[in-house]
């Protein structure tokens, strides 16, 4: 089933009817979804969909536009939490140039502080760079972040890029973007990279996909982006997406192994 590896389930676009959509999801072909945390509140937020539903896991972390603020007592809650069983990533964090604030100074003090904590936890982390694709792999380079594991979120930058962070052993995300017009950049990445290092992923209620694009996004759209990825790597959709789901397991340690509540990696039981 379609695995979708990045969501922001807790926004308020979703208010209404958050119950009926998750528990919805299996019947339209998505088995399993991880909500992401942006902040120490949504992080929390991610934490609580995660323990009411048995499809939904957790990231966690601090999204470098939302660092201004962040404390070592805030890094001291991340560090407690993801030993949580159901928090399979630390994200999502890194740079982002676009806006004015924080200054990139801050961002880079805490995209490498968090780092420092998926290493000490042992979890994969998610990657948001916007604009910032230079200092981005500076920094992974100069931490041996791929190390830990991880995805690249929402792939912007050029095929070559991506094709390094695979030699890396990273996972490229993909998500509705690919099935816009002018996403050349993103089309020419999906066609570069092999499908072992690609993962579905929304960002809803954000990027829905065409042909819905400027309405809310849920996982069932990932449908679309399927249907585009087949069609640029010129593969059936069903190997889509079951080499995507198995992808997102490896990412997230769910295929054969289990986090513990202790942190430390178990094998799952049979």
């Amino acid at each position: 089933m379609i695995f979708d590896t990045h969501s922001h389930y807790d926004d308020e676009a979703f208010d209404k009817d958050r119950e009926e959509l998750l528990t919805g999801l299996a019947s339209k072909g998505v088995g399993t979804v991880v909500s992401v945390g942006a902040d120490i509140c949504t992080s929390q937020a991610a934490l609580a969909l995660a323990s009411k539903y048995e499809n939904v896991y957790a990231a966690i972390g601090v999204h470098p536009t939302e660092t201004g603020e962040l404390s070592e007592q805030d890094m001291d809650w991340l560090r407690c939490h993801c030993k949580d069983e159901k928090v399979v990533a630390l994200g999502e964090i890194g740079l982002d140039y676009y806006w004015n604030e924080p200054s990139p100074e801050i961002q880079k003090k805490w995209f490498e502080r968090q780092i420092e904590l998926a290493r000490e936890t042992g979890l994969p982390v998610i990657y948001h760079s916007r604009e910032a694709a230079e200092d981005t792999m500076k920094i992974i380079r100069r931490t041996r972040a791929w190390e830990c594991g991880g995805v690249i979120h929402c792939y912007s930058y050029s095929p070559e890029m991506a094709q390094e962070y695979v030699k890396m052993g990273f996972f490229i995300g993909v998500g509705g973007v690919v099935t816009f017009k002018n996403a050349r950049k993103l089309k020419e990445t999906v066609q570069a990279v092999p499908l072992e290092h690609i993962v579905l992923e929304t960002d809803c209620p954000y990027l829905s996909p065409e042909p819905n694009r400027g309405k809310r996004n849920d996982s069932s759209n990932l449908t679309y982006v399927v249907e585009a990825i087949a069609d640029l790597k010129q593969m059936d959709r069903d190997e889509v997406i079951e080499v995507t789901e198995k992808n997102a397991r490896r990412l997230y340690h769910l295929s054969e192994e289990k986090r513990g509540k202790n942190g430390k990696i178990r094998k799952r039981k049979a």
